[in-house]
């Protein structure tokens, strides 16, 4: 929310929308006024347009739309922790407990082999086939055993000091030795810490790893790679495991795609789509026994291709696919389709690079149908500077027009959004006084536009 503390506002902007976490930073007044009066200044709602459109000059307009402090991958990267924080606390479609010293841990088998070869090898021997695992170990500690599945499944660990040697113990075991030498290092600096801070204690340690560090989607990646059919496999590079095939990811669910079989895990499509979890969970089922006998259950997919869907497959295991400008498009449809709002931003990301002036107006029409508003955003500003080449194109003008025919009952004098977001590009770009004239320029060729097509905005 915006207001005012004494003379000068404070704004209050939320990370992204549905998070909690929240930053505040202080706008200038303008003549003792608040930026915007009780607006929240979240991207594509309402109460956010408000935040832009109501502030008092472009300088402040351009602060709100340039401020970085939580970026898209940063959501992004939340969305992603979040789920594999469910499926670790919840353990939704889990298939095997382990139980310590009387305490129950629900896991997945597909998460532990994917990112231990340790949990691997022992999930295809000694354990295979066991739905309980019991631990009876006296040297094995609940606590540690519980930061262990936590590392595991998030790439975060949180532990007691107290159970730290516990937990070094248990990677050392787990054969995880990047665990093993953060907790060293992360040992060491805090004795340093409290070494210089007298009285200090500790009582936490907590090992984050870096926000650009791969591994843990490269790991999760694997299981996109075990459920490729083998001819769409072609060369995966370099795998922590001599091929997919030596690998038991423990698929539970069978996507068929134009003759193709996806072997997956519900975990992952369920806690990643609305969509998945009413056609796997919900009475809306429908499923078959694939030929192969005694595999799980298969689901046949209709309206798309085993390449487009390869993308989905990588997009839910590891949060990113590797997408070029040309299959966007097709993509983006069945992103649409899935409830894969995360997919659908990759997609737009992708799209962005295709702008230029035969395109953009196509662009925009799929970021306005597909609510992309980065995209949108994106396709506004580059007509901004092509504006002059732009107003002799016909689409452009017939876009124009159904901009103005889609304001419900529309008055002469009405704004336009594509209008209103090419003018505020345009004056955003004056730094200096001799950008005014140009800036001028591209608003009256876009002014003589609107008179020769019958509009006054």
């Amino acid at each position: 929310m915006c207001g005012t503390s004494g003379t000068a506002p404070h704004c209050i902007m939320p990370a992204c929308a549905g998070m909690r976490s929240w930053c505040s930073t202080s706008w200038p007044t303008v003549r003792g006024s608040p930026v915007c009066a009780g607006a929240r200044c979240e991207a594509n709602t309402f109460d956010g347009e408000r935040c832009l459109y109501g502030a008092l000059s472009d300088a402040i307009r351009r602060a709100l739309r340039d401020y970085r402090q939580v970026t898209a991958s940063c959501r992004r990267h939340d969305y992603y922790d979040d789920f594999l924080q469910r499926l670790l606390e919840q353990g939704i479609h889990s298939d095997v407990v382990f139980v310590v010293h009387g305490k129950r841990f629900r896991a997945h088998r597909c998460i532990l082999g994917a990112r231990s070869t340790y949990f691997a090898n022992m999930l295809d021997t000694k354990w295979k086939g066991k739905s309980m695992v019991v631990l009876r170990h006296p040297l094995i500690n609940p606590v540690a055993f519980g930061a262990l599945l936590q590392y595991l499944y998030t790439g975060h660990l949180d532990i007691g000091v107290e159970h730290v040697s516990d937990c070094e113990r248990l990677a050392k075991q787990c054969q995880l030795w990047d665990l093993l030498s953060d907790l060293e290092a992360k040992c060491e600096k805090v004795s340093e810490f409290v070494a210089s801070k007298p009285g200090t204690c500790v009582k936490v340690l907590t090992i984050e790893p870096p926000a650009t560090d791969p591994q843990l989607r490269e790991d999760m990646a694997l299981l996109a790679d075990c459920a490729l059919p083998p001819e769409l496999r072609g060369d995966l590079g370099e795998l922590p495991f001599p091929c997919p095939d030596a690998f038991n990811s423990c698929p539970d669910i069978c996507f068929r795609v134009a003759g193709c079989s996806f072997f997956c895990h519900k975990a992952f499509f369920c806690g990643r789509s609305d969509y998945f979890r009413a056609l796997l969970d919900d009475h809306f089922r429908e499923s078959e026994q694939p030929e192969a006998s005694g595999g799980p259950p298969a689901v046949t997919l209709h309206g798309i291709s085993p390449e487009v869907f390869t993308h989905v497959l990588y997009y839910v295991y590891s949060d990113h696919t590797e997408l070029s400008p040309e299959a966007a498009y097709d993509v983006l449809s069945v992103a649409d389709m899935y409830l894969l709002p995360g997919l659908k931003r990759l997609c737009g990301r992708s799209l962005a690079q295709l702008l230029d002036e035969d395109s953009v107006v196509g662009v925009w029409r799929v970021a306005k149908l597909f609510r992309l508003a980065r995209l949108e955003d994106q396709c506004t500003e580059y007509m901004a500077k092509i504006i002059e080449k732009l107003v002799e194109r016909e689409d452009f003008a017939e876009a124009v027009r159904e901009e103005a025919a889609a304001v419900a009952a529309r008055q002469e004098t009405d704004s336009i959004p594509l209008v209103d977001d090419i003018r505020f590009h345009v004056a955003s770009t004056v730094q200096t006084y001799s950008a005014i004239e140009e800036a001028q320029q591209r608003l009256r060729v876009l002014e003589d536009l609107l008179v020769s097509i019958g509009l006054d905005c």
